[in-house]
């Protein structure tokens, strides 16, 4: 057997040099890069790795290690899961950053490899700096923190363990139906030690991304369910999105007569005005998605995790008839609702089900409803983007502004506050993967970080962050890395003067303001009920060396948003807008937890309404 002596780290590099992906016949190099902060427990072993390297794995320079693993993120839910970034970093604090990038990565099904660097498996140094000790167990380390959040979880303390660990990291990595986070926790003794590798082990491997084809049995058990209803509903997921399932989906519902709601995952996926679309779903819906929803005896769940922002904390579906059909290749989604399940990519099964649905002549019951709530909603939209307001800029108006001038291959990235239920709402994408929004986590922090990674994905188009003034101060730093890499993005700064999403939701159930708003502490009441500070985020932006503006009226929007497409490196227009001018709920509803005791009567009432709506949900 011939073999190759290299130390773990260098092997671990040489391995995923030679790792691909093919779907539909087409292959893909899977691993492209990887984000690094150098720290002591990876710079001298796989940062020698690294520097020697002869392959193409490019290393990109992170300056927070959560802000490099979400930016990963956004490149590969961007490249549908075929493309990643792998990230790594020091020990403790270092690596302990990316925990919450790994939450984020298992929670949207987005395939995330870290590395980080790991206490000696020696132990004889121990206590290293920024070892975590503990006096029941002296295996663990600060990334035993990572195995709540991952998908698999792996401590390589012997050279010779590598060949196991990746390649089970590989199977997670791949598997569209149980990826996520994957962590390979390596020691920095055992990254600089040598073992005598197997040639075989560092051939070129493929691994198929198979479309999982339905069973015969499970469509005609769906068929026998379809054929009786009358007004199906379908929620359309991001699996219908990575399965690439557009025009399966579009052929369905003009030759059933059915319509389709989106998840902030999978909107996108035909053009907003298509006969059929009825928007966003749920709480951040649309009033056309939730009312047909309201009244549909049949709902299709598309490669949707059925979360409660979908399902208005299961409260949307009111119709007693109602009955709920699944099309997942994850078995733990599609058994949600107590639905019945069809195992199956999306592409797949909609042809399947097109087929057989087609042989009997179905189609819906619906006459001119659909027409009719997607026209009264189209209106709204129209008047919300034109809200003229005394004494500012509207949330939005200025995202009637910017959707006036975004061209429609531009793309737009969110995650957090209230934009993301605007955006939902009102945001109107007429290509697939225009739309990038990260909410099933709704990790304050991954706009940026994210447009980044999208921009690495989609070098040759414009990429638009949507974000909070709050969700910025969390984390802007790789708006540096994305000058130092001259991957321009554009960052929409829309500054309400604190965390006004919430604030909304407190004030909502009879909670005045409290530790929401952006206020100096008063000397009067010890309390941040002060003036509101004034953040120019214009200056913070160009002391980084980005292109900004600063917008307080229609006018110098649309000036700032055409003089910023000209600019060649990264922009940001600091959008001032008035507190409280995001969208509201239509026709829909939350659940949350409201106090059943209180000194406001305010709350009490909000209790008793909660309580009441509670009653209407669903079980299981």
């Amino acid at each position: 057997m011939k073999t190759l002596r290299m130390t773990m780290a260098q092997a671990l590099l040489k391995f995923l040099d030679n790792q691909y992906v093919e779907f539909d016949g087409q292959q893909n190099k899977f691993v492209k890069g990887i984000f690094t902060i150098f720290g002591h427990g990876n710079v001298v072993g796989l940062g020698q790795a690294l520097e020697e390297h002869q392959g193409e794995i490019t290393m990109y320079q992170g300056r927070n290690e959560q802000g490099m693993a979400n930016a990963a993120i956004a490149f590969t839910k961007q490249k549908n899961r075929r493309e990643i970034i792998a990230c790594t970093s020091s020990i403790g604090p270092g690596a302990l950053n990316m925990v919450t990038a790994a939450g984020t990565a298992t929670v949207n099904r987005i395939p995330l490899l870290l590395l980080p660097g790991d206490s000696f498996a020696c132990r004889q140094p121990d206590p290293v700096l920024q070892q975590i000790e503990h006096a029941h167990s002296y295996t663990m380390t600060a990334n035993d923190a990572f195995k709540a959040v991952s998908k698999y979880w792996d401590r390589i303390v012997r050279p010779e363990q590598l060949m196991t660990a990746v390649i089970n990291a590989m199977r997670v990595l791949t598997d569209p139906a149980e990826t996520g986070a994957v962590t390979l926790c390596l020691p920095q003794d055992v990254e600089a030690e040598a073992f005598d590798y197997p040639v075989e082990f560092f051939a070129k491997r493929v691994h198929y991304m198979d479309r999982l084809s339905p069973s015969a049995a499970s469509i005609d058990r769906a068929l026998e369910i379809i054929k009786t209803k009358k007004k199906p509903l379908i929620v359309t997921g991001g699996g219908t999105i990575y399965s690439e399932a557009a025009e399966e989906l579009k052929e369905f519902v003009e030759k059933f007569n059915i319509p389709f709601a989106e998840t902030q995952a999978g909107k996108g996926i035909l053009p907003w005005n298509h006969g059929h679309n009825l928007g966003g779903m749920g709480v951040t819906g649309t009033a056309a998605a939730n009312v047909i929803a309201r009244d549909a005896d049949l709902v299709i769940g598309l490669g949707t995790r059925f979360t409660d922002f979908t399902t208005a904390s299961k409260w949307s579906f009111q119709n007693p008839e109602v009955e709920f059909l699944t099309i997942n290749v994850n078995s733990m989604d599609g058994e949600k609702l107590n639905a019945k399940f069809i195992l199956g990519d999306a592409a797949a099964s909609l042809k399947a089900l097109t087929q057989k649905l087609g042989e009997i002549g179905y189609r819906s019951a619906y006459q001119d409803e659909i027409r009719a709530v997607k026209e009264t909603w189209d209106q709204e939209v129209d008047r919300l983007f034109s809200i003229e307001l005394p004494d500012g800029l509207s949330q939005t108006r200025a995202l009637g502004v910017i959707q006036q001038l975004l061209q429609e291959d531009d793309i737009v990235v969110g995650s957090s506050g209230s934009l993301p239920g605007d955006l939902q709402r009102v945001w109107r994408p007429v290509k697939p993967k225009t739309y990038h929004m990260e909410y099933g986590f709704s990790c304050m922090g991954y706009e940026i970080t994210g447009a980044l990674g999208v921009k690495m994905a989609e070098p040759d188009k414009e990429v638009y962050c949507m974000v909070g003034d709050g969700s910025y101060l969390m984390l802007h730093s790789e708006l540096v890395t994305s000058i130092q890499e001259r991957r321009k993005i554009n960052v929409l700064l829309f500054d309400n003067n604190g965390f006004g999403c919430i604030n909304n939701l407190q004030q909502s159930q009879g909670i005045p303001s409290f530790g929401t708003d952006f206020r100096f502490r008063s000397a009067e009441t010890g309390r941040l009920t002060g003036e509101v500070m004034p953040i120019d985020f214009a200056a913070n932006a160009r002391s980084y060396g980005a292109k900004t503006y600063t917008a307080t009226t229609v006018d110098e929007l649309k000036s700032a948003l055409e003089k910023s497409r000209q600019d060649s490196v990264s922009t940001l227009i600091d959008i001032k807008v008035v507190p409280g001018t995001m969208t509201g709920g239509y026709e829909s509803w939350w659940r949350v937890g409201v106090p059943e005791v209180a000194q406001r009567v305010a709350v009490l009432e909000a209790h008793k309404l909660m309580a009441n709506e509670i009653q209407k949900v669903r079980k299981f």
